[in-house]
């Protein structure tokens, strides 16, 4: 249901407007605030970030300890990943710590933004079709969203997305998806996971021109929200959609 995150990214999956976890005990929080928009850098890095926080929530199994292992999953399946299985059972572990992050402490943005994210990509990655039943859920979550942080683009991401994705019988709405990713980037211009994610919208829409300004606008940027994501998914994704579009 979501293919950008993705640009998570989601592409899950991407910034989150200086939400932190200031009340984490595991110092691996921390080196994963560092390494989420430099992945890109030493992508082996999520791989010992990954083993470290399956150990901390054994040891420590507080909420931030399983937001953290919840995001680290989500990136893990976009990054290292190599299989659709590997994929699946990364967002899969995913869920399960956004989902335990959630019973710790329900009001928690971060928990419930990670469980949000790595349930979209799961479904998108099974195929919409045979994930609808998860649709409910991510619509739920996008609404807690935005009840406790209406003005953070990461939302909009997600929620754009997931109207852009499902078809129009079953919940999506073109428009609404717009409007939304829109709305995202008047939060954060240089979020360029919803950037793309609008440029889609426009080529769905038949406005071609005004899709290519989105992506040249998005391989032009000087400073990407988030830089890993930016070099790793939403510079590809641009070049190779702008290849799609035909001249006339």
């Amino acid at each position: 249901m979501i293919r950008v995150l993705l640009a998570l990214a989601l592409s899950v999956a991407g910034p989150v407007a200086g939400a932190t976890l200031a009340h984490a005990r595991s110092p691996l929080v921390g080196q994963l605030n560092a390494v989420a928009t430099r992945y890109h850098e030493d992508p082996a890095r999520l791989d010992t970030l990954r083993e470290g926080l399956e150990q901390a929530v054994r040891d420590d199994p507080d909420a931030a300890n399983f937001t953290a292992l919840s995001r680290v999953s989500f990136i893990w399946g976009d990054v290292r990943a190599k299989t659709d299985e590997e994929k699946l059972a990364a967002y899969e572990r995913g869920r399960a710590s956004g989902r335990r992050a959630i019973e710790l402490e329900p009001k928690a943005f971060l928990g419930h933004l990670w469980y949000a994210i790595n349930t979209a990509r799961w479904g998108q990655t099974k195929g919409v079709v045979r994930s609808l039943f998860l649709l409910p859920t991510v619509r739920d979550e996008i609404r807690v969203l935005l009840e406790l942080a209406p003005d953070v683009a990461a939302v909009h991401a997600l929620a754009g997305n997931v109207d852009y994705e499902v078809p129009g019988p079953l919940g999506g709405d073109i428009d609404r998806a717009e409007a939304t990713f829109r709305r995202g980037l008047q939060l954060d211009p240089s979020f360029t996971g919803i950037r793309v994610g609008l440029a889609k919208v426009l080529i769905k829409k038949g406005q071609p021109a005004e899709a290519r300004r989105e992506l040249q606008t998005v391989l032009d940027e000087k400073d990407p929200s988030n830089l890993a994501d930016w070099t790793v998914k939403d510079v590809p994704d641009a070049r190779r959609l702008l290849e799609s579009i035909p001249d006339r």
